[in-house]
């Protein structure tokens, strides 16, 4: 496990000097590997992501090399549909904190492959919005959602990720339920996991439960996430709000 709060401190040091590159998307490069059944793992198993990296860790990780090569400051790891309400899909929720630490310990072992002291490589720990969203899909608790995020965060964080990526959110209470499961994990290491926080804005200005951006950051700047930022962003929406919002941005274009 690293050191979660020189992590921290490094990550805060270099985006005060500049921007830092996060990878691209980890599916559309396994889509071009033309992976087969047998790949995931056997024909029940196809299309879970996630388990690749038991099944053919080579694949990602030389995918985060790549990423790496072309010169990103950050990789996430292959764990996107990591919480257990989705790896039970494929029937594999008991494996979940398994498959989160080993995504990121290959997600590990790329960065320190091309860490240098002059350019210190970071893993952001990709959670998922899961398939469920409390206001949208219904069919979860809050407690559900709060404990599926903590088996996630706590694999990722003891396979060795620098900062937790709570990504592509739909829904804010999915984003309470993911940052409360990681401040209690930070709680047990006595070390706070840094956080960034990612949500995506649909064309009509809203996440697709409704909120806005600035009704989203209400309801979570008490949290003291590290950074927020939007996924697929449609600038006459979202620009107002972010010049009323004091805190580290990123922007994120759709996967492919």
């Amino acid at each position: 496990m690293r050191n979660l709060s020189e992590s921290a401190k490094a990550l805060r040091e270099l985006l005060a000097e500049r921007i830092l590159v996060l990878d691209g998307a980890m599916g559309t490069m396994l889509q071009q590997r033309n992976l087969t059944a047998q790949d995931f793992g056997g024909v029940a198993l196809e299309g879970c992501n996630e388990n690749l990296v038991r099944t053919r860790p080579d694949v990602v990780l030389d995918i985060h090399r790549r990423y790496f090569e072309a010169g990103s400051d950050i990789v996430e790891t292959n764990s996107f549909g990591g919480a257990p309400i989705v790896l039970a899909e494929y029937g594999l929720a008991a494996d979940a904190h398994l498959l989160n630490k080993r995504a990121a310990e290959l997600a590990r072992q790329a960065a320190d492959e091309f860490t240098t002291p002059g350019k210190p490589r970071f893993v952001a720990g990709s959670m998922g919005p899961t398939t469920k969203a409390i206001t949208v899909t219904g069919g979860v608790t809050f407690e559900e959602l709060r404990e599926a995020y903590y088996v996630q965060a706590k694999g990722l964080v003891e396979g060795g990720i620098d900062l937790l990526l709570v990504e592509t959110c739909q829904d804010t209470r999915n984003i309470k339920a993911a940052i409360l499961a990681i401040h209690k994990l930070s709680k047990e290491l006595g070390s706070q996991v840094p956080i960034i926080v990612s949500v995506t804005i649909e064309p009509m200005g809203t996440m697709l439960a409704g909120q806005t951006v600035e009704a989203m950051w209400a309801s979570l700047w008490h949290e003291l996430c590290n950074g927020a930022g939007v996924h697929d962003r449609p600038y006459p929406y979202t620009e107002p709000a972010y010049r009323r919002i004091c805190v580290l941005l990123s922007e994120r274009g759709a996967a492919g």
